[in-house]
């Protein structure tokens, strides 16, 4: 008999939660409610024309605003499950570690194309000489797209000033650094090693990546032995420098170049 009861009591139930449901408020976006008002607004004669193409156009941005919120939040989503990435590659020049576009992409793609994101790049003209603009333009299934560019020189000289390189392989050079680059700022993924060879890691964290280009042209410039360099800050590569002695790093570095030792 206390089955039956328990039947009877959600029988019973049933209608007044349908019942509920059914006057619960719908939630609607800012689109929907700008289109229910256009909507309204067509089918009123008295309306003219220019309000109802304001209308129109309100409902437009209120879209797009929509479209951009659903943007952010995947986002914000992709990111939360992007952990830093470990280098795999390193700098001839500068001995220093870093992540090839070929290992963010591997790490990356499958991540950012699951919350609904695609990439494709393309170039335009730089208003800085000798440089080439690449541009990223980051699609979202919601429909909104946001374009990220970055500036590269192109000109095929060293950090010395001399040439290093084809017109043509500098071309290609500026290409692929602007694709890492910009691959990175997107997500705004961090790099460096997971393995740090023993040495305890430092709490700070580390230079960035415009601290450490600016680094790594002042060791070339100067001829600074990199071993020395890692030594004298207790560090396995430049890329692992504290910010906090990034200062110091520069201006040890601009005195050497200024007495050309």
């Amino acid at each position: 008999m206390a089955d039956v009861a328990v039947i009877e009591s959600k029988a019973h139930k049933a209608p007044a939660i349908r019942k509920a449901a059914a006057h619960a408020p719908v939630v609607m976006t800012e689109q929907e409610r700008y289109a229910a008002i256009v909507t309204k607004a067509m089918s009123d004669p008295s309306v003219d024309m220019d309000k109802l193409e304001r209308l129109c156009s309100l409902m437009e941005k209120a879209a797009e605003r929509d479209k951009e919120a659903e943007f952010n939040a995947s986002l914000r989503e992709a990111q939360s499950k992007m952990g830093r990435i470990s280098a795999d590659a390193t700098n001839p020049q500068t001995r220093s570690r870093y992540a090839t576009y070929a290992k963010l992409d591997s790490v990356l793609r499958p991540v950012y194309t699951s919350e609904g994101f695609s990439l494709s790049f393309n170039t335009e003209p730089s208003p800085i000489a000798d440089h080439v603009r690449v541009i990223a333009y980051v699609s979202h299934s919601a429909g909104h797209t946001r374009k990220y560019t970055v500036d590269m020189p192109n000109d095929g000289m060293g950090a010395k000033g001399n040439a290093v390189m084809t017109k043509t392989h500098a071309m290609g050079a500026a290409h692929s650094y602007g694709m890492r680059y910009l691959l990175k700022m997107i997500f705004n993924v961090a790099v460096g090693e997971d393995d740090n060879d023993g040495n305890v890691a430092s709490s700070a964290p580390a230079v960035s990546e415009a601290q450490l280009a600016q680094l790594q042209q002042l060791i070339v410039q100067t001829d600074t032995k990199i071993e020395r360099f890692n030594k004298a800050y207790k560090i396995a590569s430049v890329d692992q420098l504290p910010a906090t002695k990034f200062d110091d790093a520069v201006s040890k570095l601009r005195m050497k170049l200024e007495q050309g030792l």
